[in-house]
């Protein structure tokens, strides 16, 4: 799992890092006719963040196994 675990973190990482782009620079989105609200990105950029420090974590917690 400590491949997995890290894996996620990454991706998450990226996603994050996304979220905050978007919210700083206040880029737009549209999703069909809706547009996106940039606190949106703000709040997925929490929920992202802390998914990848919680994969980190556990990642450093597992034993590493190949």
């Amino acid at each position: 799992m400590h491949r997995y675990e890290l894996v996620s973190g990454i991706i998450f990482t990226i996603v994050a890092l996304a979220q905050l782009t978007r919210t700083l620079l206040g880029w737009p989105a549209q999703v069909s006719s809706f547009n996106v609200p940039i606190w949106w990105s703000g709040l997925a950029f929490l929920i992202a963040g802390t998914m990848a420090v919680w994969a980190f974590r556990s990642a450093a917690r597992s034993p590493t196994s190949i």
